[in-house]
């Protein structure tokens, strides 16, 4: 690669980035502000709409464009975009024609992807599994820095035990769902299985044990994490009594919202939880079902205040 390739390549990525001044860039670059123009020119003449605007807070801006230039991604960019399409080429985006699209751009990146990068990206995709998205929600989000997805995924594919909350863990599964990870694992320290939030994991290291799968709890690790969720995983939960038979809610619902334990044939027991009291009443009133709420009594009495508030907000009857 020549000298002037490799000082386009640079000067890209930093358009890429902000708006620079011309002598930021030059600096950046180690170039006379004359080579900074002819480089710009070359930029334009490749198709990437390099805009300059005047002032004292000018400088050059990469903007859009008629068409649809080469894009020159970072390592974590890539990484990234990989594993997003790769996990949107499933069939299942809704969109007519979307998903034979996402798999020849997946192949096209994939193409030129060099091999470091692409032993992370097969490393998550083969380690993560989706979780429903059929519900709403309004948790906040918990994001996780792409390395500790990257360390623990690399783990699960290699066999390789994980040291994270002061314990040792065997991990499996990687599960994204509502804008948050779980990772599926066997604790060694309690000799029980564990669907962990990854954001509360804090710091995540390899460890150099080798380990032998175990049968898993069952095959459908999303749901496992789903169940483990709706009893422990929130900050809030509650206990209700709904008055139908267990095979009705169950079929109303989704696995995420909680678990059903039936009572008898016309009424059964839903443990749920969220981050908020307010979520859970929210999931209630969607159930669209007659039920009591048995704890907490936080609960009891913030929907004891929404029922005055909708009576309020009744005009009376006649």
């Amino acid at each position: 690669m020549t000298s002037t390739t490799t000082r386009l390549l640079r000067l890209l990525s930093l358009l890429q980035d902000r708006t620079h001044t011309g002598r930021e860039l030059a600096e950046r670059l180690a170039v006379t502000d004359r080579t900074l123009r002819q480089d710009i020119t070359r930029l334009r003449e490749l198709g990437y709409p390099v805009h300059a605007e005047r002032g004292p807070i000018g400088g050059y801006r990469l903007g859009q464009g008629a068409n649809m230039p080469p894009l020159l991604l970072d390592d974590d960019e890539a990484v990234a975009m990989a594993v997003a399409m790769g996990l949107a080429d499933n069939g299942s985006t809704g969109v007519a024609d979307i998903d034979a699209t996402v798999a020849r751009a997946l192949a096209k990146l994939q193409r030129i992807m060099p091999k470091r990068l692409q032993h992370k990206v097969t490393a998550l995709r083969s380690s993560t599994e989706m979780g429903p998205a059929v519900t709403g929600s309004r948790e906040p989000d918990a994001p996780v820095p792409a390395e500790t997805l990257t360390t623990i995924a690399t783990a699960i594919r290699g066999h390789v035990t994980l040291r994270a909350e002061g314990t040792e863990l065997e991990p499996y599964r990687l599960i994204s769902w509502q804008r948050r990870w779980f990772l599926v694992a066997y604790s060694l320290d309690s000799q029980s299985w564990r669907a962990l939030p990854v954001a509360n994991l804090g710091a995540v290291e390899r460890g150099v044990r080798v380990f032998a799968a175990r049968a898993l709890p069952e095959q459908d690790l999303v749901a496992f994490v789903l169940r483990e969720i709706a009893i422990a995983g929130w900050e809030v939960h509650a206990r209700v009594t709904v008055l139908e038979s267990a095979e009705t809610v169950i079929a109303r619902i989704n696995p995420a919202v909680g678990v059903v334990e039936p009572i008898d044939e016309h009424s059964c027991v839903l443990l749920t939880g969220a981050d908020r009291l307010e979520t859970i009443a929210i999931y209630l009133s969607m159930l669209m079902m007659d039920f009591r709420v048995d704890d907490p009594p936080e609960l009891v009495a913030h929907l004891r205040t929404l029922a005055r508030r909708y009576s309020a907000a009744t005009p009376p009857e006649g």
